[in-house]
């Protein structure tokens, strides 16, 4: 059990975690499923980002990451979308690629037009939260870096990774869910890779149940499917120490 103070937006870490036996979990398989991670605002966040117009597309081109309003991505007979998206396709062959929209979380305190996008910011930076995801990763008050919120439509994905990046200090990355009743045939399934690549171990996204994971572990988002009705949408980033 654990006493979380409730952040002044509404948004509130579940205080009936019980952090050693899911810290027990994470060191002793390297991963572990949190449901009901936020006692509250969970739904409140949900709503906001579902009808924010400010998405971006994100997509790797030759080059690196390329940005495109979402509005203009989804845009009914798109052929720069059919161009772009049979140039990624190509790529994801036998490299890294990806396609999502998201929103970017910015550092506490910078400016940003997106009041409950800084409150995010400010909850995942607030120190009783560092605390709690510290006990359970094995690292005291880790810092949050890197976030977004992540929207995969149709056709999105994420190929292999390990998410290891020299000098960053990832200890754990985490992917929290905010995708309401989701079938594990429409994709967007979280997967784990095996050594080898001859088996995964997949998560089906859940509403407000965090993923927890250490760095580096190879994983990928598989494509959600055109049956899909609705968008998987995640608060995504890592733990870091420095």
């Amino acid at each position: 059990m654990t006493d979380m103070t409730p952040i002044q937006t509404g948004l509130a870490l579940n205080p009936e975690l019980d952090l050693a036996a899911l810290g027990e979990t994470f060191r002793r398989e390297g991963h572990v499923r949190i449901p009901r991670f936020l006692g509250s605002g969970a739904p409140a966040l949900y709503r906001h980002i579902a009808e924010t117009p400010d998405w971006i597309q994100l997509v790797n081109r030759e080059g690196g990451a390329h940005e495109i309003p979402l509005s203009q991505w989804t845009a009914p007979r798109s052929t720069r979308r059919a161009r772009i998206v049979r140039e990624l396709q190509e790529r994801a062959r036998d490299g890294f690629q990806y396609s999502y929209a998201a929103l970017r979380i910015p550092p506490p305190g910078e400016a940003t037009r997106g009041a409950v996008l800084a409150a995010l910011a400010d909850f995942l930076h607030a120190p009783a939260i560092r605390a709690a995801l510290g006990a359970i990763i094995g690292h005291a008050k880790p810092v949050f870096t890197d976030g977004q919120v992540t929207s995969y439509g149709p056709g999105d994905f994420l190929t292999g990774h390990d998410d290891d990046l020299a000098g960053a200090g990832r200890k754990a990355a985490f992917v929290l869910g905010l995708a309401p009743q989701w079938r594990p045939e429409w994709g967007g399934l979280l997967l784990f890779h095996e050594p080898g690549g001859s088996a995964v171990t997949g998560v089906v996204p859940q509403f407000n149940t965090l993923n927890l994971f250490t760095v580096p572990r190879y994983h990928s988002v598989s494509m959600v499917m055109p049956c899909a009705p609705r968008r998987r949408f995640a608060v995504t980033g890592w733990l870091s120490v420095r």
